[in-house]
């Protein structure tokens, strides 16, 4: 890739060598659904392998996709998927959707740590209850991940 220097910082002379992420593999958490598969979906577009890492292995009655669907997507699109149960809480899970990918892809070059817990009340109206489950999906499993 040829570089180019503006001002002293160091850019590739042709963006779109930036953007190819063909024969790729991402591993991105939270993506049966939402951010998490538009991302997943450019990236298959541009023919890479993706890893869905997502709690959502059957349909939820109020929201759409399960990692099956999503990877169903993916390939339509023109990239590759691995559909993998993960709960970013879940050391096991992690270590097991890690491995698979290895397995299948050769390896992960991107990491997408995408899924997150939040909770749209004031501080005092936040119960612990929902501020542990923030903190253990946002911090703890973005760190485990």
């Amino acid at each position: 890739m040829e570089i180019k220097t503006v001002k002293g910082v160091l850019f590739p002379a042709n963006i779109n060598e930036v953007r190819k992420l063909a024969g790729r593999t991402l591993f991105i958490t939270g993506a049966s659904r939402g951010i998490g598969k538009a991302i997943a979906l450019k990236a298959a577009k541009d023919g890479a392998n993706v890893v869905i890492a997502a709690k959502t292995a059957q349909a939820h009655p109020k929201l759409p996709g399960t990692i099956y669907t999503a990877a169903e997507e993916i390939e339509a699109a023109g990239g590759k998927a691995l559909p993998c149960v993960v709960d970013v809480r879940n050391e096991e899970q992690i270590s097991e959707a890690v491995e698979n990918a290895v397995k299948t892809f050769g390896g992960i070059d991107i990491l997408i740590n995408n899924a997150s817990a939040i909770n749209l009340t004031g501080t005092l109206e936040t119960p612990m209850k929902k501020v542990d489950l923030m903190m253990s999906i946002n911090s703890r499993g973005t760190y485990l991940t």
